[in-house]
């Protein structure tokens, strides 16, 4: 029996500061990791997707060059160089991240799985085939999510992409089929788009985006539809056929009519599962919802005393900047003993589409849910001056304020630099900022922000 202080279950975003945090103050501590260090943020999420992204993007840029005086008579995409470029800087990340680690004393990095015996044991099968039991007062849980695999006829006959394997790709799909509509569907179908493959993308519900307002989801999908993306909505992917080496059959039940789609590629986009199938729960008393979450209180604590949940294994907002929220709110508890409720936190977000959606807050429709007294502020992309200059002029900016109080309640925006523009008003709610201050303020010209007079001018 190997004894700590602390042990870390998972190396992702909450995983890494923890340990580093709490080896720091002097706990002796253990991180536990069974994949890769860096979890899906740095290997297979944000830090590929976005390097992805960039590239996308200027074969964007270069295609339609001429809407800025620009002649490029021809470009091509170098797939090769894209992928390299992508895995030197996944390397880079995940090496920093590991050199971290192991410059930090008192901390211990364990290479395998982990598998609770009890509450605070947890058994560990090395990679190195060691066979440990470990130890400690505090046990902290940050094992992910998963991609989840629907169980749709024929799906085990077919070479189907995940969003981790798809970032393993050697060649550009020619045609890539893409089941669910959801953020990663929607990165994936318009950078694939950009770099040439044909893209039919299917979406279960009657619109894309489905936790966002109407008018949000309908202007996304003229988007896609614009940058020649095939969109089905109400559409259920029932049956896959290999048909020949390179052709996969798909048989979907679109608005009721059963359809057929042939592809080179299949992209199963339709949600992600928490890592907890694996480890030992049934031995201790951490509970799991339905869909295998594991249950914890408003502190991150789980059924077993002094044992947290951080991040996507416990449900909720699956992002990573909420994860690393995760981990300064645990740390602030077993550290300063000060007990912060995760009730009534700001869930930013941003959609790496382009262009962006960012969101911060409640949406028009959360607003006449609860009945509120409120206004909304909304003017168009093609009205902004900066969007105008720079040819990016799809979208637009959208804000719920309370009537009386004149406080921001949520924001919306789809544009170049949505997410920048989403943070100023963000920043705004955290300092109980008024729109009419916003509307009144100097900003320097001529900057998106700028546009914020002008979005506020709409209540006038």
């Amino acid at each position: 029996m190997k004894e700590f202080d602390a042990i870390i279950i998972g190396a992702g975003q909450a995983g890494v500061p923890l340990a580093k945090k709490m080896a720091t103050a002097g706990l002796n501590t253990a991180i536990i990791e069974k994949r890769m260090v860096g979890g899906t943020c740095i290997n297979d999420g944000c830090t590929p997707t976005k390097t992805l992204i960039s590239s996308a993007r200027l074969a964007y840029l270069a295609g339609r060059s001429d809407d800025l005086g620009i002649d490029i008579p021809s470009f091509s995409v170098n797939f090769k160089s894209i992928m390299a470029r992508k895995d030197k800087i996944v390397e880079q990340f995940r090496n920093g991240t590991i050199d971290g680690l192991m410059k930090t004393a008192h901390l211990t990095l364990v290479d395998g799985e982990a598998k609770f015996v009890d509450d605070h044991t947890v058994y560990v099968n090395g990679k190195d085939g060691s066979f440990e039991n470990y130890t400690a007062k505090y046990i902290f849980i940050n094992t992910g999510a998963s991609p989840l695999i629907p169980d749709i006829e024929g799906i085990a006959d077919i070479d189907y992409l995940t969003s981790t394997t798809i970032l393993e790709l050697n060649e550009i799909p020619s045609h890539l089929l893409i089941v669910g509509g959801g953020y990663i569907g929607l990165e994936f179908a318009q950078l694939f788009r950009r770099f040439g493959s044909k893209i039919t993308l299917l979406e279960k519900g009657p619109l894309l985006m489905p936790k966002e307002d109407d008018d949000v989801c309908e202007v996304m999908t003229e988007i896609f539809k614009d940058d020649g993306i095939d969109l089905y909505t109400e559409a259920k992917a029932l049956k896959f056929e290999q048909e020949k080496k390179s052709i996969i059959k798909v048989t979907a039940k679109v608005k009721g009519k059963k359809t057929e789609f042939s592809c080179s590629h299949v992209l199963l986009a339709s949600g992600r599962k928490p890592q907890t199938e694996s480890l030992g729960l049934e031995n201790t008393h951490i509970l799991c919802d339905e869909h295998g979450h594991i249950l914890v209180d408003e502190f991150l604590e789980t059924g077993a005393k002094n044992v947290f949940a951080l991040g996507d294994v416990k449900g909720g907002p699956a992002f990573t900047h909420i994860s690393y929220n995760d981990y300064v709110l645990v740390t602030k508890r077993i550290l300063e003993h000060q007990r912060i409720s995760t009730k009534g936190r700001m869930v930013p977000y941003c959609v790496f589409t382009d262009p962006q959606v960012g969101r911060i807050g409640i949406t028009e429709e959360d607003a006449k849910a609860q009945g509120l007294d409120y206004l909304v502020a909304k003017i168009p992309m093609a009205n902004v001056a900066r969007a105008i200059e720079t040819a990016e002029t799809r979208g637009f900016m959208k804000a719920v304020v309370d009537k009386k109080t004149k406080q921001i309640l949520g924001a919306t925006v789809i544009g170049e630099q949505g997410g920048e523009i989403m943070t100023i008003l963000q920043m705004a709610m955290m300092g109980n900022v008024t729109y009419e201050e916003i509307r009144f303020a100097i900003f320097a010209h001529p900057l998106y922000a700028e546009s914020l007079n002008n979005l506020f001018m709409s209540l006038d």
